[in-house]
């Protein structure tokens, strides 16, 4: 068993708690992605566990060992940086056996994990090469078969793909997720890319200045964020939000959001009645905004008009940014709309995927 537990676990650089108050349970073989903004403490958490940083307060736990005060040597953990860090002398081989010559592993059992691991890679046929001799992804699969010769316990993975163009991260996020079911290993993941969190991580910590949001799979997060925050760093384009005063009487409640006005749907007015005359904050994801010519199947919708802005055709589908008054949203619409800027259009709003949120403290109210 190899699980990690973050406990309590606060880590303060001057008057700045850079992690706060930190409560994870990650499970044996699970692939956990801490995800979150620049600055929000992820790296921070990661390197905590990894024993590059003290902890101020808690307690980290790796298959129930507590190792606060263990060197990371001896934590049984491998850690793949966001810069390959490879010794730009040795070769591919050298430098996947580099670690585990410095604790005076056999030679046969050397060359037996660095061949497997390569194996695993795809890059047997590279391991004479020297690093400047390697693309991006090459040099990245290697910093991962240097990890994976040491068998450890946990990896820690501080945003590994930064640094590789956009087709080389896709394909490489793949290889990473198959990695996870081939070794059966925990893995901790560290991003700032919502897409590579939804895609890689069994579930996905969210994180905002040192503190976390929420800790779920991918899909509940995107399907039931906890608050703003999360609805709106989860998704891509990003959750559109609108003030709305809720109007009317229990039975019919609406969303007025001034340039448009919303009828709530009748099993969602219960959780809102109590917000009848104040302001709350609703929202609704652009791939729930339809062409009004082009809804897909039978929803629960709102038609609203709106003036086209920008177009910007994807292929599959064509992104609106739209203004509705002095509202401004996004809509993800079929690529058969005749939608061109400067135009006027009506969109229907899927109100059955309708998110709403308490004003005040940023909780999710449905």
């Amino acid at each position: 068993m190899a699980g990690v537990i973050y406990d309590h676990v606060t880590k303060q650089f001057g008057d700045v708690k850079a992690v706060n108050d930190l409560t994870l349970d990650i499970k044996d073989k699970e692939f956990l992605v801490l995800v979150g903004p620049s600055g929000c403490g992820k790296t921070t958490a990661l390197r905590l566990l990894a024993g590059l940083e003290e902890i101020t307060a808690g307690d980290i736990r790796i298959a129930d060992r507590v190792v606060n005060d263990v060197a990371p040597k001896d934590r049984d953990i491998a850690m793949v940086f966001q810069s390959y860090a490879l010794y730009p002398h040795m070769s591919v081989y050298d430098n996947m056996a580099f670690g585990l010559r410095l604790r005076k592993t056999p030679k046969s059992e050397i060359d037996r994990r660095v061949k497997e691991a390569a194996d695993i890679l795809g890059i047997g046929a590279l391991l004479t090469r020297k690093p400047k001799q390697l693309s991006g992804g090459q040099r990245q699969r290697v910093a991962l078969g240097r990890a994976i010769v040491r068998e450890p316990k946990v990896f820690l993975m501080d945003e590994p793909l930064s640094n590789l163009d956009a087709k080389l991260r896709v394909q490489t996020r793949a290889e990473i997720s198959k990695l996870h079911q081939r070794l059966e290993t925990t893995f901790i993941y560290v991003t700032h890319d919502q897409t590579e969190a939804m895609t890689m991580g069994t579930r996905i910590a969210v994180m905002k200045d040192g503190i976390l949001q929420q800790l779920d799979t991918p899909q509940r997060l995107y399907d039931f964020p906890a608050n703003i925050f999360v609805a709106g760093f989860i998704g891509s384009p990003a959750m559109n939000f609108f003030d709305g005063a809720v109007t009317g009487s229990r039975d019919d409640l609406s969303l007025d959001a001034g340039a448009f006005k919303l009828s709530v749907p009748a099993n969602r007015r219960e959780r809102l009645a109590g917000y009848a005359g104040k302001t709350v904050v609703f929202g609704v994801r652009p791939e729930d905004v339809h062409d009004r010519d082009y809804v897909p199947g039978a929803i629960t919708g709102a038609a609203i008009p709106a003036q086209v802005d920008v177009m910007e055709p994807m292929g599959s589908e064509i992104y609106l940014y739209l203004l509705s008054g002095k509202q401004s949203f996004v809509a993800r619409v079929d690529p058969r709309s005749q939608a061109r800027p400067g135009k006027s259009v009506e969109v229907m709003l899927n109100l059955d995927h309708l998110h709403v949120f308490d004003k005040a403290t940023e909780q999710a109210i449905f």
